[in-house]
């Protein structure tokens, strides 16, 4: 089996590629074709774990759950995460490297592209159909030498394009049928068509616009305006827009996740989002979390450098006053890390500083040493005080991606990750109030028995979401809304023709 491709490219960041990536393997899946997404190179501190323990970018995993397939470290070869000091933890194959200064990395281009082609390579052998997302814009031309995931993919795999414009952001004739103009005569045979995304409005107000943008990139045709869509249902790439949901009911409850600026996996709470009676509010001022009913501390890159920031910004203040007075902080991860007594750092990992003290809220210390942990995982929760001893015996499912082991005297959890046999670890810690309490568990939100117990244990109903369930009919929805808008036959004519 050797698949056909298409690839998906942006006139620049955020112009809604993951989104219509997902959204395309859910359209070809239900067409009966075997789909595999790939990216080459991904820059996010969003990632997920694959079942052999690899980290791959979580858009990837997104998409490969929207086609039905397990991810796998293929379809992501390259992961960038950003740490302090201008450096990027390089995972490559699912497995860390080191971490690399921009000039470092560029220095290495040549030694990852024989994994990302043979990545690539394998999932064509495997699929009908793959479909590549570039990344950022297409058209950085001081970037073109060192490229390894647009035009150069592009050229290796002979894949034709479709060039995406976000219309919402304003200047959709420059940012598309300008990177045209900016490209080689050679490069602009792979635009085999263009894609206005992020339409608001009367869609037929812009039939003139289809055709300007043609006729000045010598005929390339429009393959369709797709209408935003707010509230899709699915998890963002990263933390460039912190997507809400629309108006709730007055009487729902503030939940605020606070926005730290080394913030990764924030999407543990997108589960949160789709509660009626709850208003989940990202914040990074003192002030935004006045009245929340519960104070939600995510994953972080720099766990040490975030706890400075909290201090500095009077967030640390804030958290431990709203926690005297009531409100449940729940960290999950590096938050975890930040709700305790002391973070010590002997190696330097993440960032440059030997050790802080935590925000006290846990009986918990943490040393940031050892090898990185990557694992799906399952827990099980143990007899503990507060609303989880209602629970004890709950199974629930998520993953681990940290560095840094935190030693616990009051556990929350048995650990069994995979590839064992049973629970041989533990995990987790509660405070003495039982409402506060931390883990590495990095989906535990979406495990719904769990997330229906701790609403209501905060006098909030629960709605019986079943969040599995409405992933999946997210992307439905999404298929049905692309559907609609693009022209599917043109799009299927550009994928087998292929570029000759």
């Amino acid at each position: 089996m050797t698949a056909k491709m298409l690839m998906l490219m942006g006139s620049m960041s955020s112009v809604g590629k993951s989104l219509l990536t997902a959204g395309f393997c859910r359209i070809f899946t239900r067409k009966g074709l075997r789909v595999l997404p790939f990216k080459a190179q991904n820059m996010s501190n969003n990632a997920a774990v694959c079942l052999n323990g690899g980290e791959i970018g979580r858009a990837q995993a997104v998409q490969a759950a929207a086609a039905g397939v397990q991810a796998t470290v293929q379809m992501n070869p390259v992961l960038l995460k950003p740490e302090a000091d201008h450096k990027s933890q390089l995972i490559l194959l699912g497995k860390l490297q080191g971490s690399f200064s921009g000039t470092d990395y560029y220095a290495m281009r040549n030694q990852l592209w024989q994994p990302i082609t043979e990545s690539l390579e394998s999932l064509r052998s495997e699929a009908d159909l793959v479909l590549i997302e570039g990344a950022g814009s297409i058209a950085e031309l001081n970037l073109l030498k060192n490229d390894v995931t647009n035009l150069a993919i592009a050229r290796y795999a002979k894949a034709p394009c479709l060039l995406i414009g976000d219309i919402d952001r304003g200047g959709i004739f420059a940012q598309l049928a300008g990177s045209w103009w900016l490209l080689s005569e050679a490069d602009r045979k792979f635009i085999r068509g263009f894609i206005v995304n992020k339409f608001r409005g009367e869609i037929k107000l812009f039939s003139e616009g289809t055709r300007i943008l043609s006729e000045r990139s010598d005929g390339t045709p429009v393959a369709g305006v797709v209408p935003y869509l707010p509230d899709h249902g699915i998890a963002d790439e990263d933390a460039a827009a912190f997507s809400s949901v629309g108006m709730k009911s007055p009487a729902a409850r503030k939940i605020c996740v606070v926005k730290l600026p080394h913030i990764s996996n924030f999407d543990d709470f997108d589960p949160l989002k789709y509660e009626p009676m709850v208003n989940l509010v990202f914040c990074d001022r003192p002030d935004e979390m006045r009245g929340a009913a519960a104070i939600l501390l995510p994953g972080t890159k720099n766990t040490l450098g975030d706890m400075q920031w909290l201090v500095q910004s009077g967030m640390a203040d804030a958290i431990q006053d709203a926690s005297r007075q009531g409100a449940a902080v729940v960290g999950i991860c590096g938050g975890f890390q930040l709700m305790g007594e002391q973070i010590r750092n002997p190696l330097r990992l993440e960032s440059g500083i030997e050790a802080c003290a935590g925000l006290g809220l846990l009986p918990v210390e943490t040393v940031m040493a050892g090898s990185k942990k990557v694992s799906q995982t399952e827990m099980q929760l143990i007899s503990v005080s507060g609303f989880l001893n209602s629970l004890q015996g709950l199974t629930v499912q998520g993953y681990e991606i940290h560095y840094g082991e935190t030693q616990s005297t009051h556990p929350i959890f048995k650990v069994k990750r995979a590839g064992q046999e049973k629970f041989d670890g533990f995990d987790g810690a509660i405070a003495a109030d039982g409402k506060s309490f931390g883990t590495y568990l990095h989906g535990l939100f979406d495990n719904d028995g769990f997330r229906s117990a701790w609403l209501r244990a905060l006098d909030i109903e629960p709605s019986g979401l079943s969040f599995r369930t409405m992933v999946s009919q997210s992307f439905d929805r999404l298929a049905d809304h692309l559907e609609e808008h693009l022209d599917i036959a043109l799009i299927e004519q550009i994928i087998d023709q292929g570029i000759s």
